[in-house]
């Protein structure tokens, strides 16, 4: 069993991810890859645009949509789904940064609601960056000194020491000689120039002067006998190259958590506090050189860490205790909500902070098939194995989440339900894409108020573990749940605010009224020979009509005038007037012959309107003889009950329903039309 185990190892890979060599085999290897000197913004950016993209137009828009952030490493377990363009103002930030135009010496802020997916971003960030130096395209490599008990090094630390802070071989090149070194070796090309900045951190620099001068200042046999290169691989659980900094009580926090602290321990070897030997470099701005640092929520920062923060962003310099500034390289992104944002702008002491700050708005989702994404992602037949969830459940919750969010239409004669259809790409009689760009720009904070999807997801999650429904969860049992839940949501507390989210519950359920009566009306109408027929029926009678002939009856065989009580009864039904209907025709006929031009075949489905024309009609022919009405009776004759049994079945077929999620909707259509709601 054991040998089993261990054949799923990679050792190739092991071999590159723990390889290390000397000094002149890392210039060999930056002559042939220079990349593997790139700062951190570089290496990031390098990381996201590694993925793909995939552009499209959205609006009349242009945008970019970054596979990245789909999160293609673990299966779309993070992926983020509607936030294309705040993801692409964060790219072009990290663009800009990594091209070194100014954003590097920055903080980038998202901003935005609680969640709104601000933490699963940077968490893809640090996550992507740990799997990219995994792989040949992201290598990078650091450095560690050996044989240093000449120098007073005491225990393992005489024999291996490494970069406290994971540092660029390169660095080791003095400053005054680096430029003229990188040109005269040949190292970079156009696609990726060298350009090391910086100093060596203080433990690194005391051992470098106490080695140049036990060789009388040669830096050549210091670097040959007692530096080895090896590979580095980030990761957030080992602490190298990704940090996290979390505010927390003020008496149990102070700002050596961010620059490291003394060891205490060893002052008793090497005899002072003021000795980088006996200083712990593991701050998260130390173990972050190189990659990311996290700080979660960074405007509850105390102000003594708010200092470290602003030397760190633009001049890319910490201060540890008792030694000099340090150089770091990293990027330091932090998140916060929308209370603590205000009280950043009312403070006037922040005025510093918020001029090193680059807020990025990460809003809720607007798009409603998006917001469906989350759900589906969350609630599959894989995760809830035992439980059916009915066709549109996740989409009226997904609905009405988007719905709060929304601002109400102040033109265009819109309703909030049509707003929502327009931002989701649907095409309404009479709006354009224009109406969509007009609508987004009169907004003022469209998708930074509204109901979080976490919400919407513990009350789907009540609903799936609710007794009632006999293992089926349906639309009405989420709507339900979404409504009690208001009554207690934390964050919710102005009555009027509450009453706007009924409301939109109340919307949600006229939707979904007209979905199901839709479904149920096409799964009655389903019958193939039946609706053939009336298509041959109408389509006879329309080229009669257009062409000014007479129609053959089938059954006398006789010529007689185009049934036109037939036709207008299919018209009727998609709202076609009196004296649209010639023009319908034409249209009908100039259709079929544009298809038989192209070699194709005209099908009573291949119209659309005119497929939901026939489709009512031969509901309203054939609901009668089915009784729908009489569903609510608890007497149905054999007949009929034969009959509902072909539409459950089709229901089932064609839609996803199981047999008690279509009971449950024809029980609920059957109410409407017995209380008179044919419309």
């Amino acid at each position: 069993m054991v040998d089993t185990i261990g054949s799923m190892q990679d050792f190739d890979l092991y071999r590159d991810l723990n390889w290390e060599g000397s000094y002149e085999e890392y210039l060999a290897l930056v002559r042939s890859s220079p990349e593997v000197t790139r700062n951190a913004y570089q290496r990031v950016y390098d990381m996201i645009v590694r993925f793909g993209t995939d552009e499209y137009t959205d609006s009349k828009k242009k945008l970019v949509r970054y596979n990245f952030f789909r999160d293609e490493i673990e299966s779309g377990k993070d992926g983020i789904f509607g936030l294309d363009i705040p993801l692409m103002r964060l790219v072009n930030v990290l663009k800009a940064a990594a091209q070194g135009y100014g954003p590097e010496k920055r903080i980038i802020l998202l901003h935005g609601p609680v969640g709104s997916s601000k933490s699963t971003i940077v968490r893809l960030l640090k996550k992507g960056l740990e799997h990219y130096t995994r792989t040949q395209d992201g290598a990078l490599y650091t450095y560690d000194w050996t044989d240093l008990e000449e120098i007073g090094m005491s225990g393992l630390e005489a024999t291996r020491f490494a970069s406290p802070m994971n540092e660029e071989p390169l660095r080791l090149i003095p400053a005054a000689w680096r430029e003229k070194a990188i040109l005269d070796l040949g190292l970079g090309n156009e696609q990726h120039r060298i350009n090391v900045v910086g100093e060596l951190n203080p433990a690194c620099r005391f051992i470098f002067s106490k080695l140049l001068k036990k060789y009388d200042g040669n830096w050549s046999r210091v670097v040959t006998n007692h530096v080895r290169v090896r590979r580095l691989v980030m990761s957030e659980q080992n602490r190298v190259g990704i940090g996290t900094f979390q505010p927390k009580d003020e008496k149990n926090q102070d700002s050596t958590e961010l620059t490291g602290d003394i060891n205490y321990r060893k002052i008793a070897v090497y005899g002072s506090d003021s000795d980088p030997r006996a200083f712990n470099f593991d701050g998260e701005f130390n173990i972050a050189n190189r990659g990311i640092l996290e700080f979660i929520e960074v405007l509850k920062l105390d102000v003594a860490f708010l200092y470290d923060l602003l030397g760190a962003t633009q001049e890319h310099k910490i201060k540890p205790k008792k030694f000099a500034q340090t150089d770091i390289d990293e990027v330091i992104i932090g998140h916060t909500n929308e209370a603590e944002y205000k009280k950043l702008l009312n403070n006037e002491f922040m005025e510093a902070l918020r001029d090193r700050t680059i807020k990025i708005d990460i809003p809720y989702i607007t798009k409603m098939s998006e917001e469906i994404k989350i759900y589906s992602k969350d609630f599959n037949r894989e995760k809830i194995a035992g439980k059916h969830i009915a066709p549109h459940t996740l989409e009226v919750a997904a609905m009405w989440a988007v719905l709060t969010r929304l601002e109400d239409p102040k033109k265009h004669n819109l309703q909030l339900i049509q707003k929502l259809k327009l931002y989701d790409g649907k095409v309404l009689p009479g709006y354009t894409q224009d109406t969509v760009k007009e609508l987004r720009k009169e907004t003022h904070r469209e998708g930074l108020e509204g109901v979080s999807a976490r919400y919407v997801q513990d009350k789907i999650s009540n609903a799936l573990v609710s007794e009632a429904g006999n293992g089926t969860i349906n639309p009405f049992m989420v709507l339900n749940e979404l409504d009690k839940g208001l009554r207690h949501h934390s964050l919710i507390v102005d009555e009027e605010q509450k009453k706007r989210y009924r409301e939109c519950i109340a919307m949600v359920k006229e939707e979904y009224e007209d979905i199901v009566k839709n479904e149920v009306q096409r799964a009655i109408s389903a019958d193939e020979d039946a609706i053939h027929k009336l298509c041959a029926n109408y389509i006879d009678s329309v080229k009669a009509f257009t062409l000014r002939e007479k129609v053959k009856d089938r059954f006398t065989g006789q010529d007689v005038e185009p049934d036109e009580r037939l036709m207008r009864s299919v018209e009727d039904k998609i709202e076609i007037p009196e004296n649209r209907k010639d023009d319908f025709r034409r249209e009908i006929m100039n259709y079929i012959g544009a298809l038989a031009v192209d070699g194709k075949r005209f099908e009573w489905h291949t119209n659309d309107r005119l497929r939901r024309a026939l489709e009512l009609k031969l509901f309203e022919d054939q609901k009668d003889s089915i009784k729908l009405q009489t569903l609510v009776s608890n007497v149905i004759d054999r007949e009929t009950q034969e009959k509902i049994d072909i539409i459950k079945s089709r229901m089932m077929k064609y839609f996803g329903y199981n047999e008690v999620s279509a009971r449950d909707v024809l029980d609920y259509v059957a109410s409407i039309y017995a209380r008179g709601d044919v419309k």
